[in-house]
């Protein structure tokens, strides 16, 4: 403390609390101007959905093939339908690509997600085998990964394919022409989840 500062006479009372009344004056619009900063701040702009409007015909182009099968879904199973759905739009496909893949794991496990092997080693959504080279029997029962590697494997000229061809080239089932029946409800079920 300098000899000036401690000579200066002490401020008066009335001086002191105008002073911090001042401050506290003009730090309430500084904390005003925040507060109404905060909300413009969480505003977020949602993606468009790539698939939104996706009509039949680009579900299904190559049309169906023989008798058609139908089953009721949970809603876990709808929740990996559209797991699926999700999948394909991220590997910026088609949407024919996730009607393919809804209609194979619709084939391969009703669309469950197999944590127990029923066939070899036959895991997840689409009864991939870790033993084959999908992944770790942990990656095949996650949905997302199972989706993705299915999908990933689809042949590059997958949109002029029938869906059970396109299916049974990744798959390599017993019989692929199983894969047919389940085009029109695969097909309608991921219409219902890009335009819902």
């Amino acid at each position: 403390v300098t000899a000036s500062a401690a000579t200066a006479p002490a401020k008066p009372a009335t001086a002191a609390k105008t002073t911090a009344a001042k401050a506290t004056t003009t730090a309430k619009p500084a904390a005003t101007t925040t507060t109404t900063a905060q909300p413009a701040a969480k505003i977020e702009t949602k993606a468009a959905n790539p698939f939104a409007g996706a009509t039949l015909s680009q579900l299904e182009p190559t049309g169906t093939v023989g008798t058609q099968s139908h089953i009721t879904l949970s809603s876990t199973q709808q929740a990996n339908a559209a797991t699926i759905v999700q999948a394909a739009e991220n590997l910026h496909l088609s949407p024919y690509a996730a009607t393919i893949a809804v209609a194979t794991s619709m084939q391969e496990s009703k669309l469950q997600n197999l944590n127990v092997a029923v066939d070899h080693d036959s895991l997840g959504l689409f009864q991939q085998r870790p033993s084959t080279g999908w992944g770790t029997p942990t990656q095949l029962e996650n949905p997302t990964y199972a989706a993705t590697a299915f999908l990933n494997s689809l042949p590059s000229n997958y949109q002029n394919m029938s869906l059970h061809t396109a299916a049974q080239d990744v798959q390599r089932s017993f019989d692929g022409y199983l894969y047919a029946q389940w085009e029109d409800q695969a097909a309608h079920i991921v219409s219902s989840i890009v335009n819902s």
